[in-house]
């Protein structure tokens, strides 16, 4: 456990996080995700997951629990899998749950950012095409008015610069997926190092 890492993924919608992440899962890194807990929410209300109704819910668990809610609520979650071995987190949302994953998790903690830019990003999610097998709705498309509009909410309610800003990596998607995949792997051995 004492080697064992977390290693969170920030970045705005369409970025290519689920892709970072997956690439870290293939090497035997284990899977946590914090918006799940705001989709199974959305589904548990029999809401549609669409933009407004998961904002509805990210937002009202932040007034419950403050603006490190998903970093508070998944925390559990976190030290369970940290002690089986190495952690991908995907979507780190706030400042305020960087500061609570690193003083939880210290020297341990990782965060790297993937960043587009908004043309870019809008344009690869409003043609996502979602999987029947994606039941977590890592995949779901959104248009571009409604990333856009996601972008401002995480931006000013949720303090998201935050945490891309202190990451301690930042990968540059903006060309195809075998360089994005070099700086995911160089970024991963310096890592582990």
């Amino acid at each position: 456990m004492d080697k064992n890492k977390i290693v969170c993924v920030a970045g705005l919608c369409g970025a290519g996080k689920s892709i970072v992440s997956d690439c870290f899962v293939k090497k035997g890194y284990q899977f946590a995700r914090f918006g799940q807990i705001v989709l199974d929410e959305v589904k548990k209300r029999g809401l549609k997951p669409t933009e407004a109704n998961e904002r509805k819910i990210r937002e009202s668990l932040r007034k419950k629990h403050g603006m490190a809610a998903l970093a508070i609520l998944n925390l559990p979650k976190f030290k369970r899998l940290i002690r089986k071995g190495n952690v991908i987190a995907d979507g780190l949302y706030s400042f305020a749950e960087y500061k609570v994953l690193k003083k939880h998790f210290g020297k341990k903690l990782t965060v790297i950012a993937v960043y587009a830019p908004p043309k870019l990003r809008y344009e690869r999610i409003s043609k996502r095409i979602m999987p029947k097998t994606d039941t977590d709705l890592r995949h779901r498309p959104f248009t571009k008015k409604e990333a856009k509009a996601r972008d401002f909410a995480e931006i000013e309610n949720l303090d998201k610069g935050g945490p891309i800003a202190m990451a301690g990596y930042t990968i540059l998607n903006t060309k195809d997926l075998k360089f994005l995949k070099k700086q995911i792997k160089e970024i991963k051995n310096e890592i582990e190092k």
